[in-house]
């Protein structure tokens, strides 16, 4: 197993990896703490009605955080699908042969 971590395949695996996902990450922990740090401490302003409707802005805010995540999800698949799986499944033939780079 220290020979596949070390290979260069896994490290530029791994190194893709980390460049979409951890700052993709960052952004959404950070959307979610405005949104919770604004219902916390803003609840007037949470609390505005949209164009005299019953609709607010927490409620935007709140279904903005349902389709940020699946937004996000459906990002990420199709970065995985185009980029991601063929390159570990290369790995993991190299892996089943024995032959890691």
């Amino acid at each position: 197993m220290e020979q596949v971590h070390s290979s260069a395949e896994f490290q530029a695996l791994r190194r893709s990896f980390r460049t979409v996902v951890f700052p993709t990450t960052a952004a959404f922990l950070a959307w979610y703490a405005l949104y919770v740090l604004l219902a916390a401490y803003a609840p007037s302003f949470m609390g505005t009605r949209i164009g005299g409707s019953t609709i607010t802005i927490g409620l935007l805010l709140g279904l903005g955080q349902f389709v940020s995540t699946f937004a996000i999800t459906m990002a990420y698949r199709r970065w995985a699908d185009r980029s991601f799986d063929s390159r570990a499944e290369v790995l993991r033939g190299h892996l089943a042969k024995g032959a890691v780079r």
